[in-house]
């Protein structure tokens, strides 16, 4: 039985919530679990948890949950019973690879139970997710520039490689995009293409996925292109699956694609800056969200240390700036928005924080609620309800 060590912060209740409705106009909330995705080091040692209670606020520290090497980027399955981490080393048991880890959650103590480690295929994995179905885990590796899927099997354990793919070439920028630089891979909406942001590419590529045997196969179109010079990170489908907004690391910028779902084609809409216009420091940019009502977009600025909100035109999904809000610590790399939709907990990496904002459901503005969680460390932020939701 697990005792809470510390009660980090009581954020004020909220009356309405975005993104979260049932049938009856009722918002839906609840007691979740916030794990957070950590480099480790003197400062870490795995994966880290607090209980979030969304009908009043308040967050107290659940502490270490699994000890893991580099768990940077944490994706949950669609049960909410497994969590998947990569362990983003260069050298997984002498090969130039890093891992792939599987754990149980446990609902009502948030604990972590291993379950099995791969090898992820590429030195350098980034980031992980789960196609639709849950059936299979897709990894982007970062120094290595390739992407793989792997099944999963009985109780949530993870099988070798069912598709590996390398990606090849680069782009303008000598120091940066030297080579490929696989950052990201989700599947579409309807989970018959998997799409992969390449940093090193300027390149959004696009994979069929085969959700019956986890296989990828490139597509035709093959890749929608970024800016020359951008550097694509992370994107983010919108709710209506009609558009697709992907940031990009060195540009600091979004661009908005339109969606076609049935052909599995993306066409360039806009790109636009994440920075106010009067910074003149470097920056990178890192996370990318849509809100759950579709209306807002977020990215976030290493550099600058800020969230830019933009507003989402409905008809045509381009952007508007809303505002650029300071994330009160150093390199936002991750946020990400809770289950309600009400609340972003941004985490700075080079301050050991977590900040929580409350998004105002008409504007999409931000507003810190106050209290700062400690975290070593934070790379990534991932929610599960806690037992009995």
């Amino acid at each position: 039985m697990w005792r809470p060590t510390v009660v980090v912060a009581t954020i004020a209740l909220l009356l309405i919530t975005p993104g979260a409705r049932g049938a009856d106009n009722k918002v839906a909330k609840g007691q979740y679990w916030v794990y957070v995705g950590t480099y480790t080091g003197p400062k870490s040692k795995g994966v880290y948890a607090y209980r979030f209670d969304a009908s009043t606020g308040q967050l107290v520290s659940r502490g270490l949950v699994a000890e893991s090497v580099n768990p940077s980027f944490l994706a949950v399955d669609p049960s909410r019973r497994f969590l998947y981490a990569v362990n983003e080393v260069a050298d997984y048991q002498g090969r130039k690879s890093g891992g792939v880890s599987a754990f149980a959650i446990n609902p009502h103590t948030g604990a972590l139970t291993f379950l099995n480690e791969v090898a992820s295929g590429g030195p350098g994995p980034c980031h992980v997710s789960l196609d639709k179905t849950g059936k299979y885990v897709l990894v982007a590796n970062y120094d290595g520039g390739s992407v793989a899927a792997f099944p999963r099997l009985a109780h949530g354990r993870l099988g070798e490689a069912s598709a590996f793919i390398q990606h090849t070439g680069h782009s303008v920028n000598p120091q940066r995009q030297q080579g490929p630089h696989a950052h990201c891979i989700l599947t579409s909406p309807d989970n018959r293409f998997a799409l992969a942001a390449d940093l090193g590419l300027d390149q959004l590529l696009v994979y069929r996925f085969d959700p019956a045997h986890g296989t990828l196969a490139p597509h035709d179109p093959p890749f929608a292109k970024a800016d020359p010079g951008a550097g694509p990170r992370h994107f983010a489908f919108h709710p209506s699956g009609r558009f697709a907004y992907l940031i990009n690391e060195i540009g600091s910028s979004v661009t908005a694609f339109s969606y076609d779902e049935g052909k599995g084609a993306l066409h360039k809409l806009q790109t636009i800056s994440t920075l106010p216009k009067d910074f003149k420091g470097a920056n990178d940019c890192a996370e990318i969200a849509v809100s759950g009502d579709g209306r807002f977009l977020y990215g976030s600025n290493r550099g600058h240390n800020s969230i830019a909100v933009f507003a989402i035109e409905t008809l045509n999904g381009t952007l508007t700036p809303v505002e650029f809000v300071s994330t009160q610590g150093k390199t936002p790399r991750n946020f990400a928005i809770d289950p309600t939709g009400a609340y972003l907990f941004a985490a700075n990496q080079d301050s050991d924080t977590i900040v929580v904002f409350h998004i105002d459901p008409n504007t999409g503005r931000l507003t810190p609620t106050g209290p700062v969680l400690d975290a070593p460390s934070p790379v990534c932020v991932t929610f599960v309800a806690s037992g009995g939701q």
